[in-house]
């Protein structure tokens, strides 16, 4: 067993990490040293003022260990690691996971390529950005692959030269063609070098370039070609004032601010570079609640810039950071040259620290009124149901709805809201097998009684396992049975929950005479909604849900079986060929109306199979009506 008092005095007096675990062995917080030995201890004193968090976290404490590290710069890097991989309850930190697009030049390459990047690998590509908008950056790619015609393609050049056909961006004049040798490396890499020019924010030479070419062009009466080159000068045009596309050398510096309220912080950052704002981003931060904002901050930069690829040369901070030195000298050897961390007093840098912060706290009571309408749209729905029946707390809400044509491949449906929103992942679908013929009501009991037995199923065998309810898609129960209509179905539910030993509360969604939700019924009575509340547009959209999704399913199966009764009569066509004469032809009818010939140019299909289909279709008294 662990005795925390012993444990206490064998730590060492030398930096590193250390981990505080619970009684199930879930990690709780994890900290870094430069004495374990002093750190660990002083949560164990009494009355020093840590606040009713680490209070909580100190009571739930049933053992700690310790990682000893050579120095105080890998303890924050281990730090870093551990809370990434393990979120602590007690740690703040970084709710937001965003990757960021990088333009990447392959200058390793005797034919270089321009190409979309999350990555900033340590190669001998040149790279540009990061960007906050992905779109951007691929519209950007392309104009550069037409203005210079670069090649997209992913052979190994020189060595594939003339080894295959040219592709078609050469044909229609968007490639120089250096998979054939029509462009010698020295003139192919002007072009790339062109580019560069371009990526480094230097636009005047291609502007120059286009407008030439479209006078030349209307001049000698080539409308379409002149408009060709307008419409590429006026994406130029586009990038050079929005874009700003500019090289990582120069100055580049993220100016990082927050706001605080009493239970979450919101980080707000702007990218310069090479002096011109680039874009900007915010992160939410968690387990705010008993942290200063410096310590937010710190926990901010050490946790973003150990997952982002590029580190600019300056940050600045809204205020000083604890380990302010520690966290230049880690961040000076990520990048590989040196990074300043500085907190601005005066002029125009601390201005924009502070419209940073005001961005921030923008941000964070924008989210909070958006937060609270859509908190009334679902907790808030919810829970206007559950006053309207009586209830008590409804989080889990189930729907099942059955769709046919005229008895034609029976299907079920079962959809889940949890909380007011819909839960894709518990999403069911059932092939009714016992019921043939436009039965409801018999489809419907069938679709609950293997809902639900296979939910108690499941929970004895888990039980029996010893495996958490998680492992299971059915074990999970509703706390509200919601049936498409009114007395009859509801009544179908009752019954099988009766047989199977469950008690759920069951309610119709009643429809009026123009299929329009008009009500609940509940307990033999139908109770009136007010249309206009948000409970009625949750009953609405779970009831459009669930026939969605039944229609969806049907619709699916209705076409299999169309592409199988139809062609599987044919001798002769097996898988293979019906998937593809399907992927050739796109449709029965377009399959009907093909001549033999067209039908034996698949590679798939001999003369004698396209024979045979042939006939199939026009022999008089065969094949389909």
């Amino acid at each position: 067993m662990f005795n925390i008092e012993e444990e206490l005095k064998k730590l060492p007096k030398e930096p590193g990490v250390y981990i505080m675990r619970d009684d199930k062995e879930v990690i709780l917080y994890v900290g870094k040293a430069v004495n374990l030995h002093n750190r660990v201890r002083s949560y164990f004193r009494e009355n020093i003022g840590r606040g009713p968090a680490i209070d909580k976290m100190v009571s739930l404490i049933a053992r700690f260990e310790y990682i000893v590290t050579d120095s105080e710069l890998e303890a924050l890097v281990l730090e870093n690691n551990l809370i990434k991989e393990n979120s602590p309850k007690y740690n703040t930190l970084l709710k937001d996971d965003k990757t960021y697009p990088y333009i990447k030049v392959t200058l390793g390459e005797e034919y270089p390529r321009v190409q979309f990047s999350r990555l900033m690998k340590k190669d001998k590509s040149k790279y540009f950005g990061p960007y906050t908008s992905a779109a951007a950056v691929k519209d950007t790619i392309e104009l550069l692959n037409k203005l210079y015609r670069l090649r997209t393609c992913s052979r190994s050049l020189p060595r594939d030269i003339g080894a295959e056909r040219p592709c078609l961006n050469y044909h229609i004049k968007q490639c120089q063609g250096p998979c054939q040798g029509y462009v010698t490396k020295e003139q192919y890499r002007e072009q790339v070098d062109r580019a560069l020019e371009f990526l480094n924010g230097d636009y005047s030479p291609i502007l120059k370039e286009l407008e030439g070419k479209m006078r030349a062009a209307a001049e000698e009466l080539d409308f379409e070609a002149a408009a060709g080159y307008r419409d590429l000068y006026n994406s130029v045009k586009q990038v050079a004032q929005k874009q700003k596309i500019t090289d990582s050398a120069g100055e580049d510096k993220d100016i990082i601010a927050l706001y605080q309220d009493d239970r979450e912080a919101v980080v707000q950052v702007f990218f310069v570079r090479d002096g011109k704002l680039i874009g900007r981003e915010h992160y939410y931060m968690t387990h705010v609640s008993e942290n200063s904002k410096p310590e937010i901050l710190e926990n901010f930069v050490k946790q973003f810039y150990a997952g982002t690829p590029f580190i600019p040369r300056e940050l600045m901070l809204q205020h000083e950071i604890e380990d302010r030195e520690l966290i230049e000298k880690w961040l000076t050897g990520r990048k590989g040259g040196r990074v300043y961390v500085r907190v601005p007093k005066i002029g125009a840098k601390e201005k924009l620290v502070e419209l940073a912060a005001q961005n921030a706290r923008h941000i964070l009571e924008q989210d909070r009124e958006r937060l609270k309408r859509e908190e009334g749209r679902t907790i808030g729905a919810a829970k206007e149901i559950a006053a309207l029946l009586g209830l008590g707390k409804i989080e889990r809400m189930e729907a099942f709805d059955i769709s046919n044509i005229n008895g034609f491949e029976n299907v079920g449906s079962m959809i889940v809201f949890e909380k007011g929103k819909p839960k894709p992942s518990d999403y069911r679908k059932f092939r009714i097998k016992t019921v043939s013929g436009p039965d409801d009501y018999a489809c419907m009991r069938e679709v609950l009684t293997r809902r639900f037995r296979h939910g108690l199923e499941e929970s004895k065998e888990l039980e029996e396992k010893a495996l958490d309810a998680a492992y299971g898609s059915f074990t999970r129960f509703p706390d509200l049975l919601m049936m498409d209509g009114g007395r009859g179905q509801v009544n179908i539910a009752l019954s099988v929950l009766r047989e199977l030993g469950i008690a759920i509360p069951v309610c119709g969604m009643v429809k009026d005479d123009n299929h329009r939700t008009r009500g609940l019924y509940f307990n033999n009575v139908e109770l009136p909604i007010d249309t206009r509340s948000e409970g009625f547009k949750l009953i609405t959209r779970i009831q459009d849900e669930a026939h969605r999704f039944a229609i969806e399913y049907h619709r699916s199966l209705r076409s299999k079986a169309q592409v199988k009764s139809v062609l599987d009569g044919i001798p002769g066509v097996g898988p293979a060929r019906r998937k593809a004469l399907m992927r050739s032809f796109g449709s029965i009818e377009d399959i009907r109306a093909a001549s033999v010939e067209e039908l034996g140019s698949l590679p798939e299909i001999n003369r004698r199979a396209a024979e045979a289909i042939y006939e199939f279709f026009h022999k008089p008294g065969e094949g389909p009506a």
